[in-house]
């Protein structure tokens, strides 16, 4: 597929075998390397501080013959690596102007692009740099280096024509410690991907220290920040060096070499996410003030990624991580529930329970919001409501649930009032269509409607993120409440929230087990014996592939091109190509024909950074086009 992984640039930290103040062998090092991330399709690598001569050289760095060696095997690596598509980033000791820096040097193509140093010199606790080094000067300078002149500064931004999304800065080690890093500056004049060279030695504790403030400071900046270490080859008098490299991205960790590993990380940094989210949060300043750009040419286009795309983007990997996330998101259902009954004064919480997975969600939610109001869950008005697509099985799992939870259970049989109205406005008893459909949801939420009043209760909604997305919900039917709690919750988080419910409460764990087995259904339709007959999955599609389109296209503005490469990625094996590709098409139908199901949603609390509610996240016309999304689809092989 022409141009699928198109803003996406790979890159690497890597640590070198270094020999203390062998720059010839640290050189060779660093090109073993270098050929190394070329093999592997690095367009980006980062070396750590001093890399050239290494970090523990001490007062040998007053030494003439170390720094006249240091650039002697800089001009050797810009020389060699001249045929090496990759751009690398060095550290090494620079004189200049009577004055030594502790500096990061930039080049590719045989060219020397330009010299960033240090900004803040550490002299406290096991550092001395002082003793050695100058701090940056304020203004960006050339000086002659390599053969030629080059800007030397700490405000050089290094633009990539090819790729205009991609503009680098460095900072080096230190940098990163400070109450306002460098790299601050450089994000707010435009630097999409931060370099930081460190030599950070460890202790007990650091590595998760470190971890966070070049994670959160991607996330700050909302950019990619590559961090190298120093390693095992420093001197071991008084420090140890642990090769922690990390690729980040606006928060997230993409990928880490442990401490005492093997000193190799390599991801690609999504540049269009990055530039999306800067355009998207207007508190994001623009500053370039003061700054140099340097052009340079660099074809940075993966043919395929080394980065894992979750087929699951708004459920944790991380287990531990999944059960906080899970606890966190009924807190916060029931926080708003809570607020909404308190302020309505309602008396009761009216629900439709079905057995199926969002009621049951819904019901969960409500009963944590009646503990935390200190109320009886007698005051919950359950209702279950049979109709012609009924069976046994979801309405025996709606009253096991209810008892269980010690919700006031109520079994209304619809069917009579259902055909009552489909013969009054002229439907034949034999109709299977939309009408047949829908009169049975509007029916429901009429009587929900009509408890909540005979009860001084509020309507509690279950449809769910997902649902609202492809406008799944009949309209003035289960698609209207007076708190849709779920609203915020996408289907495949659901069934992991109730599967933490199911493992922390024993009493309800076989009641939740059977919904979580249950296929997903409306049960509109009439079953075959006591089988579901309408699955809601063979109809519209996946849900897991729909949350997925959710998330690339509300969360980052993917277009098409990109949604269904990554989801290609994502879900290779599980799904034909062309498969993926219908249901996207599918999507792109329902998301943009159904908005003005959504233009007049009930109230409900957001839950994570995807949220359709008219009022919050997502505003888009009623009568909006899809004809260019479907358009670029068709387009695609």
């Amino acid at each position: 597929m022409a141009n699928s992984f198109a803003g996406y640039v790979r890159v690497a930290a890597a640590t070198p075998d270094t020999r203390v103040a062998d720059c010839a062998h640290n050189a060779e090092q660093i090109l073993a390397l270098t050929k190394r991330a070329a093999a592997e399709g690095v367009k980006l690598l980062c070396l750590p501080e001093l890399s050239i001569t290494g970090y523990t050289c001490g007062d040998l760095f007053l030494q003439e013959a170390l720094t006249r060696d240091a650039l002697s095997a800089l001009a050797y690596l810009v020389d060699a690596c001249a045929g090496i598509p990759t751009l690398v980033i060095v550290g090494l000791p620079f004189p200049h102007n009577g004055k030594l820096f502790n500096a990061a040097a930039l080049f590719r193509g045989g060219v020397l692009l330009g010299l960033v140093p240090k900004t803040n010199i550490p002299n406290y606790s096991e550092f001395y740099e002082l003793r050695h080094f100058a701090p940056a000067p304020d203004e960006t300078r050339v000086v002659r280096a390599c053969g030629g002149d080059v800007p030397f500064g700490a405000r050089i931004i290094f633009r990539c024509e090819d790729e205009p999304q991609l503009r680098i800065a460095a900072e080096i080690c230190e940098d990163l410690w400070v109450p306002v890093p460098p790299s601050a500056r450089h994000a707010a004049a435009g630097a999409t991907v931060i370099f930081n060279l460190s030599a950070s030695d460890e202790t007990v504790g650091k590595s998760e220290y470190r971890r966070t403030l070049a994670r959160d400071q991607s996330a700050r900046l909302i950019c990619g920040y590559v961090y190298a270490d120093a390693g095992g080859g420093e001197s071991s008098t008084d420090m140890v060096f642990a090769s922690h490299n990390l690729v980040c991205e606006n928060g997230t960790v993409l990928a880490e070499s442990p401490p005492f590993g093997e000193g190799w990380a390599v991801s690609e940094i999504d540049l269009r996410a990055i530039d999306y989210d800067r355009r998207r949060i207007n508190t994001w300043k623009y500053d370039d003030s003061g700054y140099v750009t340097v052009p340079f040419s660099l074809d940075s286009e993966p043919s395929s990624l080394v980065r894992r795309i979750p087929t699951h983007p708004f459920v944790p990997d991380d287990e531990r991580e999944k059960r906080a996330r899970c606890e966190a998101i009924l807190d916060m259902q029931a926080a708003g529930l809570e607020k909404r009954m308190t302020h309505s004064g309602a008396k009761t919480a009216v629900i439709g329970v079905s057995g199926g997975l969002d009621s049951c969600l819904a019901l969960l939610v409500t009963a944590r919001a009646m503990r935390k109001m200190g109320r009886p869950m007698s005051d919950a008005a359950a209702l279950t409501m049979p109709c012609f697509g009924t069976t046994e099985r979801t309405r025996s799992n709606a009253a096991r649930l209810c008892e269980a939870l010690g919700a006031d259970c109520r079994e209304i049989d619809i069917s009579r009032s259902v055909r009552e109205h489909l013969r009054d406005i002229g439907v034949p008893d034999d109709a299977r269509d939309v009408v047949y459909e829908n009169a049975q949801a509007r029916v429901r939420t009429l009587v929900l409607m009509d408890v909540a009043n005979q009860t001084g209760g509020i309507v509690i909604g279950t449809g769910d993120l997902s649902e609202l997305a492809l406008g799944w919900a009949t309209y003035n039917g289960d698609h209207m409440s007076m708190y849709g709690v779920n609203a915020g919750v996408p289907k495949t988080l659901v069934r992991h929230i109730i599967r933490h419910v199911a493992d922390v409460s024993p009493s309800l764990s076989g009641v939740l087990e059977d919904i979580l087995d249950t296929p997903v259904s409306p049960e509109l339709l009439p079953p075959f014996g006591d089988e579901i007959n309408q699955r809601t999955e063979r109809i519209i599609g996946p849900y897991e592939l729909h949350d997925f389109f959710l998330y690339h296209t509300v969360r980052w503005g993917m277009p098409p091109s990109r949604v269904l490469a990554l989801c290609r990625v994502a879900f290779d094996g599980r799904y034909m190509p062309d498969e993926i590709k219908s249901w996207l098409r599918l999507f792109y139908s329902r998301f943009f024909a159904l908005q003005f199901k959504r233009s007049c949603l009930p109230d409900g609390p957001k839950i994570g950074s995807v949220t359709l509610s008219p009022r919050g996240d997502w505003r888009m016309p009623s009568d909006a086009a899809c004809a260019g999304w479907l358009r670029e689809l068709d387009e695609l092989e």
